[in-house]
């Protein structure tokens, strides 16, 4: 025993020196060697069981049970018999011992490793494994132990991770679920005899349903359900072991709940324990009266009493996830449903004392959390399935749920709230829309609640009725979506205001309405406090409260202005006429407000307090032109009315809306306003395209100043968008008015005009590039590059989707500055950040504009780029200039992707340069580099190559493949052909999981439109490679997130040629696998089923990827030179 003892102590004294501070990293790695070194040794467990029982250090106790953790789950199969025999002995015996005074966290992982052993060797070598566990928790001393076991086996053998066979996972499964009946009623013995015990009246379970119950029930869901009376009793008040015990119980029925169905076995009696047990959480008294007696002992009782209605909820929503109610459950359901909603009005109820709020705040918040869930899950799973029901009290739930949102103590429980408002939204949206007929009928149920709804939302976004909890949102800290708290909030709420609208648009307008028009009236007031003063204007409300009101009602109308254009949509298409006027009125007051903004110069006014009003009102200004801008599609739709009836209504509306816009577009306005401007102006003129927009003199004094070259550049955001608008009221033809009357002629001389004035510093720069003696800075000429090419690309991206004429004109216009860009384009070759934007300049004239530049000029820019890219220059851009070098080459490629897609023969001739550039000069310098810049583009611009040049590489006709059958296609450029293949090959065996998806959904679209896999080539002499390297990749689990995809590859592959793969490939396969023997080999190939259908084929395939994962784990662990028989 000495040498047990001296081990014992070394391994102590080498623990703390371990975790000590002031142990070097060094020192750490040897011990850990050390230690690791020890843990391999043959029959170190005997060593470590001694030290088990030996020993108080916590670090060794820990160390010891992962070295049996260790030899249990990697290294069980090599152990002896005999060994096995006493582990499987020794350790359940040392748990009953010392569980009492281990500390938790050694008994939970000693637990652990017994479990690890049963599933290993239950029912075979260990046949009382589940026995001792339910003997265990049938004796009263060794209950929470037994339930610590019974949870870890829930845990560890229902859903076993990857170290055991298919068969075995199954046999496991069908043990446990075996047990579930006898598990379920001893849990609910130890709950219900833990409530009799500590309660006043001793409780007794309600009679089974019956079947005739279900009408009954649904009409009294929202009522007293039969045990109203049980879960009226007060509510024990229990020792702490006895919640320990329940806490256990009940956390063990959540994780059997998780992945057993629904079946008779869950009783109704157990199915009310719970709920007595979910009642802890709403007993606020009990949390008093710990609070009360003041003792740290009693408070955190409260708490153990509030988590046991925590783990209650908990059960009770793992079984409303369940989407699958089977017919015998459904009552079960019902009632469930019933008892929640019970203890919802409860908690939900106004008392004389406490408001529902603060009832709600004095409850646990993850408790408020559960409940929130069970009515996510109630609406989401449920609803569909109760809600068709005559008898279901709809209305009071919707009551229920009202309370409960509008009372919720947290924004985040708030907003949860909403979100199920939204889904039980689109809920009746597609009821509606499913069955339009019922229409008036479903909303005439539901238009009280909405009303409510929209108005109770509508009060909770405004400062007038809930500052205080709105001063509590953040507004400047943005999230992972962009936006603040506070815009995350409004955003929520003007979802919800949006799809009430949606169902009952009158009501929704005339509730909206007049709380905007409030709210204005106090905006559009303001211009009677605006008084001169020395330096400009000033607004004159200087007391602390006047100014506090207005901050509050500016803060207000810029929500509801936000609302305004949320609700735009629904005034356009198919009720346009009806809402006419409603419209009309909402537009009308945007225009004035805008006008007046821009007027009185609101943005530029001196307050009282600048910090707060000043943003204030730039906002409301800017929310304003925003509001406008929602309504451009409603203005087109009018636009095209008052063509027909000529109407001066109309013309006034979209001059005025000019005369606002103007000032704004200026260096001297803020960027907020700025930029909200240029926005309305570019929908005037690209989505509402009024004939008379040019003539209007506003627009008129807009084009003077963008073509002065004297006058200030507006920041780049701003120019392009400006540009942007004035490009398209020249180019983009104008609705309801034939070609004859379109005035192309003039317009197309105004756009050549505007262009030429807005290249002019652009196209001198050719001269410079010539004639070197004249160069200015090379700072100076990028500013030039950027401000010019970042115009010029947006105007093309934007008539690119446009009639042809829009786009003859836009390309004369630009044809001189294209070539300056082509001219210019080998003089920056170096400059990496210079050809980016020529290349993007370009791209988008390939997209756009291809057809327009003619087939000599197109050609001539392809050969000026493949001239320019040698592999020395694509080495450079890659290798040396880090991403701004990978994007110009990306671009270059995406420019040859257009190219590759061209229809007809045009561009043929470029296809074996294009193919050898990929393959040969960047293919090369990519294929190693773990980085994966520029491969997505490469592979894409393969593919596109072989997607719509096939008959380059596949030249048979219809007739000829008709006539011959697919065997012998003639095939041309085939080395080309089979170095692409390769490389999508080694693309698999890369570790970027993009790359990986991208290229096997290319390989799938080229085998479902070309029959890639059936071509002789591939089948011949790729096919089974391929499926070999899919089948390497799910063995090494380096791409898990794509299982099912390749799953459906392999099979797509395989079924080519299913009797090549059962016959030949498979068993070759596995004559390949290392780390098997050849008894395994066989079982595998056996257990491969030779379906031919994909579901039971995929399923093999991943039967056959673990169990081949699982033997190289067994043999691992087997000592060397162990004989297998």
């Amino acid at each position: 025993m000495a040498s047990e003892e001296a081990s014992l102590r070394a391994l102590e004294s080498l623990m703390s020196e371990f975790f000590h501070d002031c142990t070097t990293n060094e020192r750490k790695r040897e011990i850990e060697e050390l230690l690791n070194n020890f843990a391999q040794q043959v029959g170190a467990w005997r060593f470590c069981l001694y030290f088990l029982s030996s020993t108080r250090n916590d670090y060794v106790m820990m160390y010891s049970l992962t070295v049996f953790e260790n030899l249990i789950n990697k290294m069980w199969l090599g152990v002896p018999s005999q060994d096995k025999m006493e582990i499987r002995s020794c350790l359940p015996k040392l748990l009953l011992a010392h569980h009492k005074t281990l500390p938790y966290f050694i008994r939970n992982k000693l637990c652990k490793v017994i479990v690890d052993i049963g599933r290993q060797d239950w029912p075979m070598f260990y046949h009382d494994f589940f026995t001792n566990i339910l003997q265990l928790i049938q004796s009263p001393v060794t209950t929470p132990l037994g339930l610590i076991m019974l949870k870890t086996t829930s845990e560890e053998l229902a859903c076993p991770r990857e170290d055991l066979s298919v068969a075995r996972k199954e046999e496991l499964r069908k043990l446990l679920l075996d047990q579930v009946q006898t598990v379920l009623g001893l849990l609910t013995g130890i709950l219900e005899t833990v409530w009799d015990k500590h309660s006043v009246t001793a409780a007794t379970p309600p009679p089974s349903p019956t079947s005739g119950e279900s009408g009954d029930l649904l009409r009294n869901l929202l009522h007293s359900p039969s045990s109203a009376k049980l879960l009226n009793q007060p509510i024990p008040l229990l020792d702490a072991d006895s919640e320990y015990v329940c806490s256990l119980a009940l956390e063990c029925l959540a994780h059997l709940f998780s992945w057993i169905p629904l079946s008779a076995s869950i009783t109704p009696s157990l199915l009310t324990t719970i709920f007595h047990f979910a009642r802890f959480g709403c007993d606020i008294r009990a949390r008093k009266m710990a609070s009360v007696n003041g003792s740290s002992q009693n408070c955190v009782l409260g708490q153990e009493r509030g988590r046991l209605g925590v783990l209650a909820m908990s059960c009770i929503n793992e079984l409303m996830s369940k989407n699958c109610v089977p017919m015998e459950f459904e009552e079960y359901l019902l009632r469930m449903f019933q008892q929640t909603f019970y203890l919802l009005q409860k908690i939900t109820k106004d008392h004389n004392t406490h408001t529902v709020k603060n009832r709600l705040e004095e409850l646990e918040e993850s408790y408020i959390e559960k409940f929130t869930d069970f009515v996510r899950l109630f609406v989401s799973v449920h609803l569909r399935r109760i809600e068709s029901y005559s008898q279901f009290p709809v209305v009071e739930f919707l009551t229920l749920l009202f309370k409960y949102t509008f009372h919720q103590p947290t924004h985040e429980g708030y907003f949860s709230c909403l979100d199920i408002w939204t889904l039980f939204l689109d809920y009746l949206t597609s009821k509606i829309k499913s069955r339009l007929g019922d229409k008036e009928a479903v909303l005439n149920r539901y238009e009280d609640a909405l009303g409510l709804l929209l108005t109770e939302v509508l009060n909770r976004i405004q400062f007038r009725y809930n500052q205080a909890q709105l001063e509590e949102l953040d507004d400047e800290t943005l999230d992972d979506d962009q936006q603040t708290e506070w815009q995350r909030y409004l955003r929520q709420s003007l979802e919800v205001v949006a799809r009430v609208m949606e169902l009952l648009p009158t009501h929704a307008f005339s509730t909206l309405f007049p709380v905007l028009q409030d709210n204005l009236d106090v905006y559009l007031g303001l211009q009677q406090f605006v008084v001169t003063s020395g330096s400009g204007h000033r607004l004159n409300i200087t007391a602390e409260n006047d100014c506090r009101r207005l901050h509050c009602s500016l803060r207000d109308l810029s929500s509801l202005l936000q609302a305004a254009g949320r609700l735009a949509e629904y005034f356009t298409g198919d009720v346009f006429a009806a809402r006419f006027s409603d419209a009309f009125t909402v537009v009308e007051r945007l225009v004035k407000v805008t006008l007046y903004g821009s007027q009185i110069k609101l943005y530029n006014i001196e307050t009282a307090v600048p910090s707060v009003l000043k943003p204030d009102l730039i906002d409301v200004h800017a929310q304003s032109l925003a509001a406008l801008q929602a309504y451009s599609h409603w203005l087109a739709q009018y636009c095209s009315d008052a063509h027909r009836q000529n109407t001066q209504q109309f013309v006034t509306l979209i001059s005025t809306t000019m005369d606002a816009i103007t000032p704004l577009i200026s260096t001297k306005v803020q960027d907020k306003l700025l930029l909200s401007a240029c926005h309305l102006l570019v929908s005037l003129a690209t989505t509402v395209r009024p004939v008379f927009l040019i003539s209007i003199p506003a627009v008129q004094k807009l084009f003077n100043r963008i073509t002065d070259a004297s006058a200030q550049r507006l920041a780049d955001k701003a120019q392009v968008l400006v540009c942007r608008a004035l490009s398209n009221i020249l180019l983009l033809p104008w609705p309801n008015l034939p070609e004859n009357e379109q005035q192309w002629p003039v317009r197309s001389i105004n756009h050549a005009s505007l262009i030429s004035a807005l290249s002019r510093d652009y196209r001198n720069l050719k001269a410079n590039a010539v004639a070197p003696q004249r160069k200015m800075p090379l700072d100076d000429t990028k500013v030039i590059i950027h401000q010019t090419l970042s115009v010029l690309e947006d105007i093309v991206e934007n008539v690119s989707g446009e009639s042809t004429k829009s786009r003859q004109i836009c390309y004369h216009s630009l044809q001189e500055s294209v070539q300056v860009s082509l001219a210019l384009f080998p003089a920056f070759i170096h400059q990496s950040d210079v050809t980016d934007e020529m290349l993007s300049f370009f791209l988008t004239l390939f997209r756009g504009l291809r057809v327009q530049m003619g087939v000599p000029f197109t050609e001539q820019i392809i050969q000026t780029f493949l001239n320019m890219f040698t592999r020395e220059q694509l080495a450079e851009s890659i290798l040396h200039e880090g991403s701004t070098g990978c994007r110009v080459v990306e671009k270059f490629l995406k420019i040859l992707q257009v190219v590759v897609q061209e229809p007809g023969q045009v561009f043929k001739p470029f296809l074996p340069s294009i193919v050898s550039l990929c393959m040969e000069q960047v293919y090369p310098i990519i294929a190693e580099r773990p980085s994966p810049d520029v491969k997505a583009e490469l592979f894409e611009l393969l593919f596109r190559t072989l997607h719509h040049n096939w008959r380059y590489f596949f030249k048979s006709t219809v007739l000829a493949s008709v006539q011959r059958g697919l065997a012998e296609e003639p095939m041309e450029n085939e080395p080309q052909f089979s170095a692409i293949m390769q490389a999508f090959g080694q693309s698999f065996l890369q570790p970027d999981i993009h790359l990986f998806k991208q290229n096997l959904f290319y390989l799938e679209t080229l085998n479902t439109k070309q029959k890639l896999y059936h071509k002789k080539p591939f089948r011949t002499t790729m096919l089974f490679q391929f499926v070999n390297v899919l089948l390497q990749v799910l063995v090494h689990r380096s791409h898990d997130l794509l299982q099912e995809e390749i799953g459906i590859a392999v099979y797509n592959m395989a079924s080519v040629d299913f009797d090549g793969f059962f016959a030949a490939f498979l068993p070759e396969f596995l004559s390949g696998c290392d780390g098997v023997d050849a008894n395994q080999k066989n079982v595998l190939g056996r257990n491969f089923k030779m379906d031919r259908d994909l579901p039971s084929f995929t399923q093999n395939v991943h039967r056959l990827v673990n169990d081949l994962r699982y033997y190289r784990l067994c043999n691992d662990s087997l000592p060397p030179g162990t004989v297998k028989l």
